[in-house]
This record gives C-alpha cells, structure tokens and sequence, in this order.
C-alpha cells in the first residue's frame, strides 16, 4: 500500500480510496509532488479566516493560484449523450483544478450539496475515461473551536462543507468507481498572523 509523508499525515487528515495515492505516485508522479509542495506551503491563518466572504475565500485562492502557477487549470467537460441520433449536452461542472486527468476541488464554505455536485461529476468523469484520480480539499471539523474563537462560528455552520458531511457520501458509493483522495485541514496547521 502506498503512503503519504509523514509531515503531510501528521497536519491533514487524510483518507483513500479506491488506490488514489498509488495511482497518484506511479502514473502521475508530477501532480502528485505539486499536490505535496501546495499542501506543505499551506497554512490557515488566523486573517484569512477572519476577511471578510466573497466569491472566493484567501484560503480558496491560495490553493488555487498555488497550482495554476504550476500549470492546472480551472475546467469544465463538455459531455453529449446521444439517444436514437439525437444529441443531449451534458456538461460537467467545472473543477477547481485539474491538470493531466487528475481533479481537484476545494470545498472550504460552501453548502455541503456541494460533495454531491463533486462526486457525482468525479463518477462521470472517471466512467468516461477523462479522469483517473480526484483529490478534495476540505476542513475538520474540529476547526468549528477555532471559528468560535474568532466570532466566526455562525459562518461556518453545520451544513457547510466540512469532513463529517463528505465521508459518509464517498463510503455510500457516490463517487462510484473514482479514486479519490482527501485532505482534510486541521488544527494543526492554524497560524496566529
């Protein structure tokens, strides 16, 4: 079985399926050291949290603009479905980041039907042959202290996206077939700025 280094385990929690990380590091060794070097660069820090919301949050926008440096990209598929020569469009929604069959997401704060949206377009994607691993980034919720710390706790509330919400719709088979990795952001790696 493959693993993850240790300072990235000991600062995220994580959780495989399907052989993400092998697949990652056999097939994918670039995506797959690109993923580390965000996930080490990344720290939650205290101001980020407390800005104020917006389309994106700074904590979004650093893991995004982290990768996109390194050549991923913002994509959506454009998928049909023909039924007796009639053509359907079918189009994906757009991942966060993709880059050489591998997606990745971000759900910092958004609703948590978001991970419905995610894996449910993982599933497609990979049945169709246009990805090989998804990978979603996300928060514990043993972070919801620290919110509550900050005056921040009715913004982060029950029903937004967090690692409780999303284990249980993977381990139900909603990613179906998919690899998928997760990274969830602790604690441990909250910052005072």
């Amino acid at each position: 079985m493959a693993d993850l280094p240790i300072d990235i385990t000991s600062v995220y929690e994580t959780h495989e399926y399907r052989h993400a990380i092998a697949i990652l590091q056999t097939d994918f060794p670039e995506e797959y050291n690109e993923l580390l070097e965000m996930l080490r660069a990344f720290r939650l820090k205290r101001s980020d949290i407390l800005c104020a919301g917006g389309r994106k949050s700074p904590i979004s926008g650093f893991l995004d603009s982290f990768l996109y440096a390194r050549g991923w990209e913002e994509k959506m598929f454009d998928t049909k479905l023909i039924l007796d020569n009639v053509e359907h469009d079918t189009p994906t929604h757009k991942i966060d980041c993709y880059k050489n069959r591998i997606a990745l997401d971000i759900e910092w704060n958004n609703k948590d039907p978001f991970y419905d949206r995610d894996l449910n377009n993982y599933r497609l994607l990979h049945d169709r042959d246009a990805i090989s691993v998804a990978i979603i980034v996300t928060r514990c919720c043993e972070l919801q202290e620290i919110f509550k710390r900050l005056g921040k706790g009715d913004s982060y509330g029950a029903s937004t996206t967090h690692m409780s919400k999303l284990l249980p719709r993977i381990e139900g088979g909603s990613g179906g077939g998919c690899p998928i990795l997760v990274f969830g952001i602790t604690e441990r790696l909250y910052i005072e700025d």
